[in-house]
């Protein structure tokens, strides 16, 4: 998934992606310890999925963080 599809989606669903994505990694490292290394490719793209989606989260926390403060000024 690219970026932009994680930004037009809401907190909530950006959390149950990211648990979905931590459960399909498990079971993929399980699988590369087992020598069924037909997963790598995939592990690899869900690593970057998930890294972009840590990414929108927390910029969606600090947009958040920093429009808070600037209503308190």
């Amino acid at each position: 998934m690219k970026a932009d599809d994680f930004r037009n989606l809401s907190a909530a669903e950006l959390a149950g992606k990211a648990k979905d994505i931590e459960e399909q990694l498990f079971r993929l490292r399980f699988q590369i310890s087992l020598g069924q290394s037909d997963g790598v490719k995939n592990y690899r793209a869900l690593r970057k999925d998930r890294a972009r989606l840590l990414t929108v989260l927390r910029q969606n926390e600090d947009g958040a963080n920093a429009r808070g403060a600037e209503k308190g000024n």
